[in-house]
């Protein structure tokens, strides 16, 4: 028993609606309908409308008692709610029979309140709603209903107001009519939400026509505005509403009113509605202020006294009508029909007053609002839609009498309701508030000067920063603040623009990075490189602190993410100089280049074209800040190789697209500096062996938009300047030899990158040929032989005649070019010079070579002629192109075409070694000993310049180190046979005596100083490897034999006449010579 009753006092608490519970309030409420029903000759239940003016005073007292004990006005509005609730549901729930009081309590939650509230009428509850001035509240608790029950209570309400029909029957209609088009579903609270599960949940005994007839049972069901049948009644009802009444409309006010109501209705709930496209955000914002200023005018109006907020939400409400169901044809003609006969009947005395500027009331402006769209509407329905004779008639009519209607009236009257100084306060509180189409609302905001940098405005912005944080909003509020700068420079107005600028930053901060680059990207489109920084001065002050100050962040321990997002607030205030900044550290700061080059990358905005460069200058931002900032100030080749990897990274980021391009990095800083006194050819060189080892990302290479052949011309040029460098005037500057193997490596590179697709079309593809060919022909005939690649078989191998004499050259690829130069016994020079030109054309020239091994005399010409040659052809090598002869060197003594035999000059006693697997090795260094010889001979001594024999010492040490690196692989090598070593170390011991001697030699003959260190380091590194190899001979007369070498070095040392490299080496031999004896002993 015990646990029966706790379920039912549990099921009791679970449908227990909530607002009925009895408090002190329902206790004065009781007061009121007690002293109410004493004033009253007949019950409550009974009472009629005359009577109210005496019955009612005590109820509405007693509910303005409440109403002053209510701590605010929401409560006080929560009250009345719950008032209106009370009594409708007293209403609708007039008693049970005694016999189901003892169950009441504990079934009903209303029971109590229910009990303490006599039984009223309809007269009770439409009068106390009217009293109150709650139509929102009697339209919410109504569209709570079942859907019968709904409409029946419409229907009693219209017969109500239908009968003795008073103004503020009137009034109380129109209002309902109007909160009922306004009305959202889910906007319920919990007093509404109460009312309908009570009712919906007991199903009611419903008196009809003031409880005289027997209350009748029925099941409910959920009404609501999206249930079509129900929604089209209400309308209907509605209607009929003012069929009923409108004779007792006289108040122009009034008529205004109504006519509004039943155009909106005609709009918005029938198909005459187009389809419906959201009203600009500028009209959307006159309107509502329109409306608020009426209602701030008028006194009469129901929320004159409201906050700026709820007028502002109220008017918004009213331009937001949501058509849930449409009425039928039927209804919509029959609706048209009654509104042209209130036009007629009313339009003239209206229009007389509307004209008038004391006419102009919230209820008027909506009547001209509505019938201006209403009349379009009528047009467009009437040319789209299939109407019969008598519906086009209607619509017909009622188009003329709503144009005529709207001619009458004055066109500025509209005008007349907009106060200018109160849309900037109805936009400010929409945003604030949140309310309807506040986003739209910010990019008004944005972008009203008139009202921009007010206090109000200001503290809008700061509050609502977040509603803000969006490209485009930022990028207005941006040009606005550039605006308000340029006008005003007073110290108000820079205090104004810190505060500003700082919310604004605020804001983008908060961005995405991508929507940062978006702003970045309009603030360079609007004000180029300076951006902000060119009209604010406020950007300007501590701009650079700033930058130094964060950058020392970022270079020190910052992360990717935080440093981009420094750098993003710093390229809004100032790109360029940012930019600059960026490339100087990337320069300076060792090893940092990659990480900012991250940085920028992550900043494709900047890739900014500027659109009035001058000709000739970087066309983007951060070209032209590279070349300010950078170019031509790298001091060292540690800055040079750093500029370059921070140029390739932003050429070819990881993950991140492309700041610059191939193309616009070579005509920043390749084409302009391809000339032989430019300070920075060698670099530009450098550049372009890097963007074009760039693959091209579209089937039209880059290089096409470069001018590739007056850039190969200009190659090729300085490449012919070569010839003549030992004998070039010494004042006029020319790119270093070291820099020759660079050029030729960047135009092998073109020439692979160019093809037929490089030009529009085959034909013009032959004409810039024949063009470079013609050219390129005036230059040294071996220029053009580095274009084979590219010529093809469009044009033969052009050389000296006399080339052809020494090798059998195949006519259809080669053709002799008259060189006076070049007479006779000079094909040698031509061969090896061709040998120089590439390493597939050096294999050719030797494939080609045509000598007779089998005649002495023949291969004791070729080798002395080969001599000759080999010193003409020394000081105009680069490095590769001397490793490639060296290569020719070692082709031909291992062919033996070349004879060089090995004089023992160097030799105190026979060597009993096997010398044979080191025979190339000591024929190449007595060959460059004869070299040398013939050089340093009386008959050359004024054939080079003082500075080439630096390069020609630098060629032979270059020649010697490669030698002991192939001596140390043949001793490493895994085919040397184990048992062997002692005779292998003391070979390999020989060999390095031998090579350390002729370098000797050759430093003797020298006729200029200054070319001592190259011979220094190498000559050490001989003896650094003797004494290696010296120390790996066991044999038993290795001591012995290592101190008659060393003492024949010492001597050999001893004579020289260099006195740097003598003490160099001879202090160098005394510690091998100490290191000895240590392991003697």
């Amino acid at each position: 028993m015990t646990s029966e009753r706790a379920k039912a006092r549990a099921g009791h608490a679970a449908m227990e609606p909530g607002p009925w519970g009895v408090c002190e309030e329902t206790a004065i409420l009781q007061g009121g309908f007690l002293l109410a029903a004493r004033l009253s000759q007949r019950p409550l239940r009974e009472l009629r409308k005359a009577e109210w003016p005496r019955v009612g005073p005590p109820i509405t007292d007693a509910l303005g008692e409440i109403g002053a004990r209510c701590p605010s006005p929401l409560q006080h509005n929560a009250w009345k709610k719950e008032a209106v609730a009370m009594v409708w549901a007293k209403v609708l729930l007039p008693g049970s029979a005694a016999d189901s009081l003892d169950e009441g309590w504990k079934e009903d939650g209303f029971f109590s309140v229910g009990r303490m509230i006599p039984d009223v009428n309809r007269t009770i509850l439409f009068e106390l709603v009217k009293a109150l001035g709650a139509p929102r509240l009697f339209m919410q608790l109504l569209l709570a209903l079942p859907r019968d029950m709904c409409r029946s209570e419409l229907e009693h309400m219209v017969e109500y107001i239908a009968s003795e029909t008073s103004p503020s029957d009137v009034a109380f209609f129109l209002d309902v009519w109007w909160d009922v088009m306004k009305h959202k579903e889910g906007q319920e609270d919990a007093t509404v939400s109460a009312f309908s599960a009570l009712i919906h949940q007991h199903g009611c005994e419903s008196s009809l026509d003031d409880g005289l007839h027997p209350a009748k049972r029925f099941k409910g069901d959920p009404a609501s505005l999206n249930d079509p049948p129900a929604a089209t009644s209400l309308l209907t009802i509605l209607m009929e509403g003012l069929k009923q009444t409108y004779r007792s409309i006289t108040l122009p006010r009034m008529r205004s009113y109504a006519l509004a109501n039943l155009v909106e209705l005609l709009s918005v709930f029938t198909e005459l509605e187009p389809e419906r496209s959201p009203v600009p955000i500028a009209e959307y914002l006159d309107k509502v202020s329109s409306v608020v200023s009426l209602w701030s005018r008028d006194t009469e109006s129901q929320f004159h006294h409201n906050r700026m907020d709820e007028k502002v939400k109220e008017a918004e409400r009213s331009m937001s009508l949501l058509s849930t169901t449409k009425l039928s044809r039927e209804e919509l003609v029959v609706g048209l029909e009654f509104l042209c006969s209130l036009l007629r009947a009313w339009g003239e005395e209206l229009q007389g007053t509307l004209s008038s500027p004391e006419g102009l009331c919230y209820e008027s402006y909506r009547l001209l609002d509505t019938l201006t769209t209403f009349g379009k509407n009528l047009v467009c329905f009437s040319e789209s839609r299939d109407l019969g004779e008598d519906e086009t008639r209607v619509v017909l009519d009622l188009t003329r009498i709503t144009k005529d209607f709207l001619r009458e009236v004055s066109a500025s009257l509209k005008n007349k309701a907009l106060d200018a100084n109160l849309v900037p306060s109805v936009a400010m509180t929409i945003i604030e508030h949140k309310l309807d189409r506040h986003v739209e609302m910010c990019s008004v905001f944005a972008s009203q000067t008139t009202w921009a940098f007010s206090k109000d405005w200001l503290d809008c912005l700061v509050k609502n920063k977040a509603l803000f944080q969006k490209p485009e909003l930022v990028l207005k509020l941006l040009e606005m603040l550039v605006n308000f700068a340029m006008s005003r420079q007073d110290k108000e107005a820079q205090e104004l623009q810190i505060q500003v600028t700082q919310a604004i930053v605020e804001c983008y901060t908060e961005l995405s990075l991508t929507d940062k680059n978006n702003v970045i990207s309009g603030v360079l489109a609007s004000w180029g490189g300076p951006g902000l920084s060119r009209n604010l001065q406020v950007v300007l002050e501590g701009f650079q602190d700033d930058l130094n100050v964060t950058f020392n962040q970022i270079v020190s321990d910052q992360g990717l993410t935080g440093a981009v997002a420094s750098v993003a607030r710093l390229a809004l205030l100032y790109p360029e100089a940012t930019v600059k900044q960026v490339c100087n550290l990337a320069v300076v700061n060792l090893g940092a280049h990659r990480f900012l080059a991250q940085i920028l990358c992550s900043f494709p905005a900047l890739s900014f074209p500027e659109p009035h460069g001058e000709p000739g200058r970087p066309c983007t931002l951060v070209l032209r800040a590279l070349e300010e900032a950078v170019w031509g100030r790298l001091s060292s080749a540690r800055e040079e190789q750093q500029f370059l990897e921070f140029l390739a990274f932003l050429m070819q980021p990881n993950s991140a697209v492309p700041l610059v391009s191939p193309a616009e990095v070579t005509k920043a800083f390749v084409l302009p500096y391809l000339t032989s006194d430019s300070a920075q050819i060698e670099l530009s060189l450098q550049i372009l062996g890097k963007v074009l080892g760039i693959q091209s990302c579209s089937e039209e290479h880059w290089i096409k938009g470069c001018h590739p052949f007056p850039l190969l011309l200009s190659l090729c040029k300085l490449l012919d300047g070569y010839t003549k460098y030992w004998h070039r005037n010494r004042d006029q500057p020319f790119p270093s030899l070291e820099t020759k193997d660079l050029l030729l490596d960047v135009l092998c590179q073109l020439c692979e990158v160019l093809g037929p697709e490089a030009a529009p079309s085959p034909e013009l593809w032959v004409q810039s040929l024949a063009w470079l060919h013609r050219r390129v022909s005036s230059l040294d005939w071996t220029v053009g032989l580095r274009l084979k690649k590219l010529y093809g078989d469009h044009f033969k191998n052009e050389v000296p005649a006399t080339l052809f004499e020494i090798c059998r050259l195949p006519e259809d690829e080669w053709t002799s070019r008259p060189l006076p130069a070049y007479g006779l016994g000079s094909g040698l020079l031509a061969w090896m010079e061709c040998c120089c030109v590439s390493t597939a054309l050096r294999d050719t020239m030797l494939e080609l070579l045509t000598v007779n091994v089998d005649n002495p005399e023949e291969v004791n010409l070729f080798s002395k002629g080969f001599l000759v040659a080999l010193v003409q052809v020394l000081p105009w090598c680069s490095r590769s192109e001397w490793k490639r002869l060296t290569h020719v060197v070692e082709n031909l003594l291992q062919r033996q075409v070349l004879h060089v035999p090995y004089t023992l000059e160097y030799v105190q006693y026979m060597p009993l070694l096997n010398l044979r697997p080191f025979a190339g090795h000591l024929q190449l260094s007595v060959l460059l000993l004869r070299g040398f010889q013939l050089l340093c001979s009386s008959s050359c001594s004024t054939w080079l310049p003082a500075d080439a024999w630096l390069h020609v010492v630098q060629l032979y040490c270059s020649s010697l180190t490669d030698l002991l690196g192939s001596l140390k692989s043949i001793a490493g090598s895994p085919s040397h046979p184990t048992e062997d070593k002692v005779s292998f170390a003391q070979e390999v011991s020989f060999v390095c005596i031998q090579m350390f001697c002729h370098l000797l030699h050759v430093a003797a003959m020298l006729p200029e100083k200054g070319c001592g260190e190259p011979l220094v380091v190498v000559a050490l590194e001989i003896l650094s490897q003797y004494e290696t190899f010296s120390s790996a001979d066991t044999s038993p007369s290795n001591a012995l034999r290592r101190a008659n070498e060393r003492h024949f070095l010492e001597s050999i040392t001893d004579n020289g006449s260099d006195a740097a490299l003598r003490s160099t080496l001879l202090q160098k031999l005394s510690k091998m010579g100490a290191r000895s004896a240590e392991e003697l002993a």
